[in-house]
């Protein structure tokens, strides 16, 4: 069986086209064409013949002539075979009709045996009946049940594996829906807060260039009226109250002036005391502008 199968095999590679002119090729086509209607009793169909239909044809009837001849091959051998089994038969069916054991002569539960027998022969695929081949067959029939069971354990463990991931997935396809619920019914009093944020912040620019423009009016002002980043507020403290001070001191010169005018309207007399209180005045001024910079000193 092996050769005819390699045979059944090799056969369209051998039988390919190698040659022949267009009109061989149209002459076989239609002979094969005939061939195959009148098998099945009909008439071959008018077509229009080219060149890509007849290589089309050409090609198919060598590979059906090839596959005919190689079933034609397979037949011969399954009825050489078959006429092998009915000869062997006969032999045996006279070897136990000479023994006395004819299936005629034979018990009714004998012959059923003999067939259950038979029958499970070949559903196990064994070509005699004897023990040692039912062992074989049963070990070999043992093995593949077991590798069976191990296939479907593996089967059930990877069943319970896709189960738990489809569990798992449907429970996460139940949550992100949920969440995509809740941010659509979120979407409305979310734009309404973008809307007003964006109207917030339009207001805030709208500061923020106030301030901008206020804080450069105040610079200005300031580099103006002669600010300087050194005089803060500590050194306006600090030279208020040396003002006040300078008042203080000053205040008794100012009640000695006043009281001047008390005096007798004379001309050197008053003299002398102007000049004595221009001096004072001068000192008092003197005193100031040491104490102003020796703040401004200190500050800086």
């Amino acid at each position: 069986m092996g050769d005819v199968k390699s045979g059944v095999v090799d056969a369209p590679a051998a039988s390919e086209p190698k040659g022949g002119s267009d009109a061989a090729r149209i002459s076989e086509v239609k002979a094969w064409l005939a061939s195959q209607f009148e098998a099945a009793g009909k008439e071959v169909p008018d077509f229009e013949y080219n060149s890509r239909s007849i290589a089309h044809l050409y090609n198919l009837a060598a590979v059906s002539q090839a596959k005919t001849q190689a079933a034609n091959i397979v037949a011969s051998d399954f009825r050489q075979k078959a006429a092998e089994y009915r000869s062997q038969a006969a032999r045996i069916r006279e070897i136990l009709e000479s023994a006395g054991l004819a299936q005629e002569s034979l018990a009714s539960n004998i012959v059923a045996s003999t067939q259950a027998l038979a029958n499970v022969a070949n559903l196990l695929n064994i070509r005699d009946t004897e023990l040692s081949s039912f062992l074989v067959a049963m070990g070999d029939i043992s093995l593949r049940k077991c590798s069976v069971e191990e296939k479907r354990a593996k089967v059930e463990k990877d069943s319970k594996v896709l189960l738990d991931y489809t569990r798992k997935a449907i429970a996460r396809l139940t949550y992100l829906k949920r969440t995509l619920a809740q941010l659509e019914d979120d979407v409305a009093p979310c734009e309404a807060q973008v809307e007003n944020w964006k109207t917030n912040l339009a207001v805030m620019a709208s500061k923020e260039r106030q301030y901008t423009q206020q804080y450069a009016n105040y610079k200005t002002a300031l580099n103006r009226v002669g600010y300087a980043p050194e005089i803060s507020h500590s050194v306006l403290v600090e030279m208020a109250e040396h003002r006040k001070e300078l008042e203080k001191k000053t205040k008794p010169i100012l009640d000695t002036l006043r009281s001047y005018q008390d005096l007798p309207p004379d001309k050197a007399l008053a003299a002398l005391a102007i000049e004595d209180k221009k001096r004072q005045y001068a000192a008092a001024e003197k005193y100031l502008e040491d104490v102003l910079h020796s703040a401004l000193s200190t500050s800086e």
